[in-house]
């Protein structure tokens, strides 16, 4: 089972948009995929309309109740797309770092829980929160991959900055290599300071840089109205087409953990 972090330590970057579109993409190829809400603001459960201030069943049940199969499996609720899943968010997650306090293991729950469910799904998405702390620590203790989205603007260069550091330091207590993939976002050639910061990143993280731009598309907004992602209600708009060549290039350069490999 693959298990893909999507974080960045800015909000409004794409990181939950990148998180829907690769996964509905990856369920009509016909993959089980599971996507975890890991961010108190819910977005991503939002999207497909669970209320996080009304949670029944959630990440937060996860961490305070301890990984096992049977309480995972609980907590995965379906989505209108088929072999789309979710595990949502709650508020109260934004609580997890002082309630876990000092508890031994605490950055190893979530890689404990889906051990449980490599059974059942092919991919697993982690949409991440915008801050350092347990849920972030997680995820990327748990994935086998990690994807940045950053917004092509000045301010969020300086974020990337801060995420590139914290993966750093997380990296030093894991054991393995994390392959790391940059994905400009929100891209609209006509404007300046797309075009430099597109230069930036290429000039500064050339290395770990996907080498193609997802644009601005008004249908992304279209699309969450609906609950859907994009790939699946407009397969062929320009937003859909740059994640779907996103996908193909990931799982290109990664044919070992496209077929296998992680949790």
């Amino acid at each position: 089972m693959n298990v893909w972090a999507v974080a960045n330590q800015k909000g409004g970057v794409g990181k939950t948009t990148t998180a829907v579109s690769l996964g509905g993409l990856l369920a009509r190829r016909g993959a089980r995929v599971l996507l975890v809400d890991l961010d108190p603001h819910g977005s991503l459960s939002s999207y497909f309309g669970h209320d996080p201030e009304l949670p029944d069943g959630s990440v937060y049940d996860l961490f305070m109740d301890g990984p096992s199969e049977a309480g995972s499996r609980q907590l995965v609720s379906k989505t209108a797309v088929e072999g789309l899943s979710l595990i949502p968010a709650c508020t109260a997650m934004a609580t997890l770092d002082r309630q876990l306090g000092t508890r031994q293991g605490k950055g190893l729950i979530l890689q404990r829980a889906l051990k449980g469910l490599t059974a059942d799904y092919d991919h697993v998405l982690l949409d991440c929160p915008p801050m350092l702390g347990v849920l972030m620590v997680n995820a990327l203790a748990a994935c086998n991959m990690l994807l940045i989205p950053v917004q092509t603007e000045y301010l969020a260069l300086r974020g990337l900055e801060r995420m590139l550091r914290t993966v750093q330091m997380v990296l030093r207590s894991r054991p393995g290599d994390l392959p790391c993939h940059i994905v400009p976002t929100m891209f609209d050639r006509r404007t300046r300071a797309c075009l430099d910061a597109l230069e930036d990143l290429r000039k500064h993280h050339g290395e770990c840089l996907w080498p193609g731009e997802i644009p601005l598309d008004t249908r992304f907004r279209e699309a969450s109205r609906q609950g859907q992602p994009l790939t699946v209600v407009h397969p062929w708009s320009r937003g859909s087409q740059a994640y779907r060549q996103l996908l193909g290039y990931l799982l290109e350069e990664h044919e070992d953990v496209a077929q296998g490999g992680g949790v």
